[in-house]
């Protein structure tokens, strides 16, 4: 297990909250997922900001996972992550464009950071939900996590738990974790 330091957390924050355009605001929530994410035993980020061979599309975090039994051992070897900073909720295009990069690169799992969580009824699988069940029966699974889950976490082992049950719960009932 490893703290997660919330004033780092509070200041990545802050920087993106601060941040006078789009980019600046994502970019601030792309150094957090990094910070968190490199804190879990066996990821390491491979890319950052990287544009397909056709410049069409952008991945924003890429991770190389080793699997190491404290981390993420039964996820991807490689971990997709899109970062939506945004003050309201992203929408059902965002999730779709991320659901076609990963269909294109034949991943089976991304992980969409949502600041604001994304539209729709979990219930239902309205909006931006019907994504994640459309790719959960195309053999995809894409887990949501939002500002306020990151906020609470005290360690990694919160973190790891926290992506299990998500991934679990979508497996379940076909859309993401209540936290």
């Amino acid at each position: 297990m490893t703290a997660i330091d919330c004033a780092h957390v509070a200041m990545l924050l802050k920087a993106g909250d601060d941040a006078t355009t789009t980019t600046a605001r994502g970019r601030a929530l792309e150094d957090l997922i990094a910070y968190l994410f490199e804190l879990i035993p066996g990821i390491t980020v491979t890319a950052r900001n990287e544009l397909n061979a056709f410049k069409a599309e952008e991945i924003d975090v890429a991770f190389w996972n080793e699997g190491d039994r404290a981390g993420l051992r039964l996820f991807d070897h490689i971990l997709i992550v899109e970062a939506k900073n945004w003050a309201s909720p992203a929408g059902y295009p965002e999730l779709a464009v991320f659901n076609d990069k990963l269909q294109s690169r034949g991943r089976p799992m991304g992980i969409f950071v949502a600041a604001s969580g994304i539209t729709g009824d979990p219930q239902n699988l309205t909006r931006a939900h019907s994504v994640l069940a459309r790719a959960l029966s195309e053999g995809r699974e894409i887990i949501v996590l939002t500002r306020s889950e990151i906020e609470k976490l005290p360690d990694t082992d919160e973190l790891v738990q926290l992506l299990k049950r998500k991934r679990a719960q979508l497996a379940v009932s076909g859309t993401i974790f209540q936290a």
